[in-house]
């Protein structure tokens, strides 16, 4: 963490630390300049699904029957969600179990910093990124695909809450499974596998009336799944509904799961998170 961070006085000369928020904003800032100077890994998260949606679209691109929409369209909000889920569950599952193994924890953890300021600039760094990647998806989307974007408040409304409710909810899962790897080698294989398993069976690679129910119920009980409905609802026509399991968008089921992933997800990691390996005690 650079100096500032920690620096004892603030710039009135009071001799007061800064507050968790201020600390916050500032461990973001450096959070979100480590990960820009690192071109590779910037490369790789933000043209990984733009990747893959170009991939899937051009292999299936034909009309999606009763739809009123080609498949296409169809995996530029599936996609967004994968993205959204990739910059905050994938990445906080893997970057703080790195940090805990290299005991920068727990150097953290023995400044003056609060807690809750090492936390605030994980969003931080996840609202970025995943801004970023949506923003990118979307003008692949727009550009190449036809994908309309909403013309009324309260579609952009919905998008909102779904992106961010989404981002919360993932971004706290991340947290909590970063305990899970008993070493920071071996992060990315324990967070990779069940993201990858998650988008195929949400939704994400493999339309939804051809998933079988079994597995659209393992699905629906993690929040790519419902993030994937929400999106589609956003950004497709209503003719685009008849694909879904429940033949509707289901707004309201959507927010209510995603916000309670938000607050289960806030107690597993008030349950499980670790500041040390399990070897250091």
């Amino acid at each position: 963490m650079t100096t500032t961070a920690v620096r004892s006085r603030d710039e009135t000369g009071t001799g007061r630390l800064p507050g968790a928020w201020g600390l916050g904003l500032r461990r973001g800032a450096l959070e979100i300049r480590q990960f820009f100077r690192q071109r590779d890994q910037v490369v790789f998260t933000f043209a990984f699904p733009v990747v893959f949606l170009f991939l899937f679209a051009s292999i299936f691109s034909d009309d999606v029957r009763g739809a009123g929409i080609t498949a296409s369209q169809l995996y530029v909000p599936a996609m967004m969600a994968a993205g959204i889920m990739s910059t905050s569950f994938q990445s906080l599952g893997i970057s703080i179990a790195i940090e805990r193994d290299e005991k920068v924890l727990r150097r953290l953890r023995g400044t003056p910093m609060p807690p809750a300021a090492y936390f605030l600039g994980k969003i931080w760094l996840v609202l970025v990124t995943g801004l970023l990647e949506t923003a990118i998806l979307l003008l692949v989307g727009t550009t190449l695909y036809d994908v309309k974007l909403p013309s009324d408040v309260g579609r952009w409304a919905e998008f909102g809450w779904i992106f961010v409710l989404g981002l919360t909810a993932c971004a706290l899962l991340g947290i909590a499974v970063s305990s899970v790897p008993k070493s920071g080698k071996s992060a990315t294989s324990v967070v990779v596998l069940p993201f990858l398993v998650l988008q195929f069976i949400s939704g994400v690679y493999i339309a939804i009336d051809t998933i079988p129910d079994w597995m659209l119920n393992i699905g629906a009980l993690f929040p790519l799944k419902w993030m994937c409905q929400g999106l589609r609802g956003v950004f497709l026509p209503e003719s685009a509904k008849v694909l879904e399991q429940a033949g509707a968008w289901e707004f309201g089921r959507i927010a209510l799961v995603l916000g309670a992933w938000c607050v289960g997800g806030l107690v597993l990691c008030l349950l499980t998170f670790r500041w040390k390996n399990r070897r250091d005690g």
